[in-house]
């Protein structure tokens, strides 16, 4: 049998096949193969409309059922993962009212502080274990404020996974998982955050019903079954967040245990047992895909904006445009640790939740015009993303989570070695580079909802481990000697 994931991204939408038996993926696709659009009607909002994942995905299934050419009859089950924090509002004939404002839209951060400060810090970080922020609630609350006439409609919200499920089964339901990373569950209450909801004047009718992550969620309908070309009865088994789910891609399911990426955003996504919370609310706590009432498994969530952003800057605008990203790495690995006294804070994608919704732009310090050249720029925008890492983990340590293992697919900035020997040398941790996407791990996640693996370790048993990199001890303390110049910089 084969299991199918789908991974809903803002640039993308991912399918990965999967042979249950084996693991192995069989086919994959992704669509457009352009970057999908993005609308930004003022400066700081970010709007997709959800016909555009939907429309992708058809393009990307149909071309990995084309490729596998195995019949469709043969999946066992789907699963998705999906972009963070974005609304969805449809009306009660499940037609979706207005674009979706997805994750990277900053239009509520205000209307977040503001219910942080009027609630109390201590009353919603001991309840949500975060501040309402910039996150999907406050999203709701804008669109009550500006767009009455069109809230007026609304009879559910959703996460853009939970919308993907719908146009799957016909069905409107989501996850204690999901609202956690939209403040909308209370931690203390184990339920939908009244506390919040009611502080906006929101009725709790509009959360869906609420199912296990990890459970038959649904069937794939006849009428999407034939848009899709796939047949219809195959099980829904899965849904989680995109880096909850990398976390599972990369079998990061249990308390001490790291998950990183270093793509458009860089995230450390640690796993902790315990119920805790940043006072400054600097790095995030969500329900993890297998949290429970019985047992905490908290996903703490350190966000770097301005990583992938940064090194695509300096690909476009430094030296030649013409370098590779490979010509890039293997030019800064020409370099020595601490760049020859350049530094970089990589912070100019807007404000950063770790520095406590500063948007202070990117720094570039200590540029010497006799020394300095275009590989000294890669390497020091390469330890700059890493050592911003590094002060996002200490606070994470604070809480409990202290990296000695970090797990991460081997792909975009992983593909350094600078990259990754850094954050190796800088950590102190060992860091295990696996073969996984998004997409692969949403479709092992569907094999564990659906019963067809027994386990997580019957899922992840043929997980293929590429690369293990171990921190170099000869060079600790160059590493702590350039990221102790970097955060002094930082904290100017």
């Amino acid at each position: 049998m084969y299991l199918l994931g789908f991974d809903i991204g803002s640039s993308s939408v991912k399918a990965s096949l999967i042979n249950g038996e084996t693991g192995k993926c069989v086919a994959s696709s992704f669509f457009p193969k352009n970057e999908m659009k993005i609308t930004a009607i003022q400066a700081g909002w970010a709007e997709q409309h959800p016909d555009l994942w939907w429309e992708n995905l058809k393009l990307a299934v149909t071309e990995v059922m084309q490729n596998a050419k195995i019949p469709a009859s043969e999946i066992n089950s789907i699963g998705i993962s999906y972009q963070m924090h974005g609304l969805v509002v449809v009306d009660k004939n499940q037609q979706v009212l207005r674009p979706s404002i997805i994750w990277c839209d900053s239009r509520a951060a205000g209307i977040g502080e503001k219910a942080f400060q009027e609630i109390g810090a201590e009353k919603c970080l001991s309840s949500l274990l975060n501040s309402p922020g910039n996150f999907t609630a406050s999203k709701l609350k804008w669109v009550k404020d500006n767009e009455p006439e069109l809230y007026s409609k609304i009879d559910k919200i959703m996460l853009p996974g939970d919308y993907i499920a719908m146009k799957l089964t016909g069905e409107i339901k989501t996850t204690a998982s999901g609202l956690s990373e939209g403040i909308l569950w209370n931690f203390r209450e184990n339920n939908v955050a009244s506390l919040l909801l009611d502080h906006y004047g929101i009725s709790s009718s509009f959360i869906p019903e609420i199912v296990p992550t990890f459970s038959i969620q649904g069937e794939l309908s006849k009428p999407a079954a034939n848009e899709l070309g796939l047949a219809a009865g195959i099980k829904i088994s899965y849904r989680a967040g995109d880096q909850p789910n990398n976390a599972l891609s990369l079998n990061v399911l249990n308390p001490g245990e790291i998950a990183t990426t270093a793509g458009t955003s860089g995230v450390v996504y640690g796993v902790s047992g315990e119920v805790k919370y940043d006072p400054f609310s600097r790095v995030n706590t969500f329900a993890h895909v297998n949290h429970s009432a019985e047992a905490n498994r908290l996903g703490v969530l350190l966000c770097i904006n301005g990583t992938g952003i940064l090194n695509s800057w300096l690909h476009k605008y430094a030296g030649s445009s013409s370098y590779s990203y490979e010509e890039m790495n293997n030019k800064a690995a020409e370099v020595a640790i601490g760049s020859d006294g350049l530094t970089i804070l990589p912070f100019g994608n807007g404000a950063e939740r770790v520095l406590r919704n500063k948007n202070m732009g990117a720094r570039f310090s200590g540029i010497n015009f006799n020394i300095h050249s275009d590989a000294h720029l890669f390497r020091a925008a390469q330890e700059g993303i890493v050592f911003s890492f590094k002060y996002g983990m200490d606070i994470m340590k604070n809480m409990g989570i202290d990296a000695q293992v970090i797990r991460a697919g081997k792909a975009n900035m992983f593909l350094s070695p600078v990259f990754r020997e850094t954050l190796a040398g800088v950590s102190g941790a060992t860091i295990e580079l696996y073969n996984t996407d998004g997409s692969i791990g949403a479709a092992r996640g569907a094999g564990i909802g659906s019963g067809y693996y027994s386990s997580a370790k019957d899922a992840f048993a043929s997980l293929e481990k590429l690369e293990t990199v171990v921190p170099d001890e000869s060079k600790k303390a160059e590493y702590e000697a350039a990221y102790n110049k970097w955060k002094a910089e930082l904290e100017k």
